[in-house]
C-alpha cells in the first residue's frame, strides 16, 4: 500500500477539478468530447502526475487517449498559470476502467433479475 501525503492529495485534488474544467472548457480538439476526468495522483515530488479519464463510449478511448497527450502540453502551461504551485507537474493519461467494469456488474445484475422474475 502506498502512503499518499496530505499535500499530493490536496494537489491531486486540485488538479483533477482545474483540469475537468479545462477540457470542458478551453480544449477544442473533438477527441477529448465527453471525457471525464475520474482522478489525479501526484508523486511525491509534485514532479509527475498521473490523470485519470473515462469515456461514455469505450469505443472512443484510443481517441481521446490521442486528444489528451496532444492537448498535455497546453493543459500543463494552464495549471501552472493557474496554479500556484512551484513545480507543475508532467502529466500522464490514463484510461479508467473502473466504470466499465462497474457497468458490466450492473448488466450481470440486471440480466440476472431478469432471469429470476417469472413470465406472468
Amino acid at each position: 500500500m502506498k502512503l499518499v501525503t496530505k499535500r499530493q492529495a490536496r494537489v491531486g485534488d486540485l488538479i483533477k477539478q482545474t483540469l475537468a474544467e479545462l477540457i470542458q472548457r478551453k480544449v477544442k480538439d473533438p477527441r477529448v468530447d465527453g471525457v471525464t476526468i475520474t482522478g489525479a495522483e501526484v508523486s511525491v515530488d509534485l514532479r509527475v502526475g498521473r490523470v485519470f479519464y473515462c469515456v461514455l463510449d469505450p469505443d472512443r478511448q484510443e481517441q481521446a487517449q490521442q486528444g489528451l497527450q496532444s492537448a498535455a502540453g497546453f493543459l500543463r502551461r494552464e495549471l501552472s498559470r493557474l496554479l500556484r504551485i512551484k513545480h507543475v507537474p508532467e502529466l500522464t493519461f490514463m484510461y479508467d476502467a473502473s466504470f466499465d467494469y462497474g457497468s458490466r456488474i450492473d448488466e450481470i445484475l440486471e440480466k440476472l433479475d431478469k432471469d429470476e422474475k417469472p413470465d406472468s
